[in-house]
């Protein structure tokens, strides 16, 4: 029973949306899923922080769910910028339910405790965004994430924050995220999102202001679940 996170599955399974004519990205569907079964067992969570499904609209997703479903484990599943699909928590919910996918959950405002941790999180946004229109978006996805810790408060188990966009990229903060996470006492930090070594490079890992952190896109990880606890 252990816990595990990815980022940036990008499945198009329902959709002509192919992610192999990016360099690395060959066979990933297929790497990703040999990965997964040798990794993860029925007893395991797994966090998957976003850019799930290219699909547009949620009845999209049936092909990409049922092949999430079919993997060892329980997913939590939180927003991505790719991720047009994502309708309200309640439609996402019933669409599941309805589809059977009973190994599928949603992270969004809210928290679960798994395995002696909390996991907690929101899709957060860009970190060198400054325009009228990104300042609203990055307050409610402040609004967003401070649900998700509050709904922590009264665990005894330690939170820790699933994003999908990066806090803190090179020397650039998204300081509007940052200040929630210091505020709340985070340790620990995941975060999807970049992709390619260009960008992998300046991608901030390990400690950076008492929190650790930790790049989980798809390609950065080689397709494989990163351990989060035991």
């Amino acid at each position: 029973m252990a816990v595990f996170a990815i980022a940036d599955l990008h499945l198009s399974l329902g959709t002509d949306k192919p992610m192999d004519i990016f360099k690395g990205w060959q066979d990933y569907q297929e790497r990703l899923e040999k990965n997964w079964r040798a990794l993860i067992s029925d007893d395991d969570t797994v966090v998957i922080a976003g850019d799930i499904s290219w699909a547009m609209k949620l009845e999209e997703c049936f092909e990409d769910f049922s092949f999430l479903n079919s993997l060892p484990g329980t997913k939590i599943l939180l927003k991505g910028n790719h991720d047009y699909w994502w309708a309200t928590k309640k439609k996402v919910e019933e669409y599941l339910d309805a589809n059977g996918f009973d190994s599928i959950k949603i992270l969004f405002n809210n928290s679960y405790e798994v395995e002696g941790i909390t996991i907690c999180g929101s899709r957060g946004w860009y970190y060198d965004a400054d325009t009228d229109a990104d300042i609203k978006v990055i307050n409610r996805e402040v609004g967003r994430l401070k649900l998700s810790l509050d709904c922590a408060k009264n665990s005894k188990d330690k939170p820790i924050v699933f994003l999908h966009y990066p806090p803190v990229y090179a020397d650039i903060e998204c300081e509007e995220i940052m200040e929630t996470l210091v505020s709340y006492g985070i340790k620990e930090c995941y975060y999807g999102h970049l992709h390619g070594a260009h960008t992998h490079k300046n991608a901030v890992t390990g400690l950076y202001k008492d929190i650790n952190m930790h790049l989980i896109s798809c390609d950065y990880t080689e397709f494989m679940p990163v351990l989060v606890r035991n």
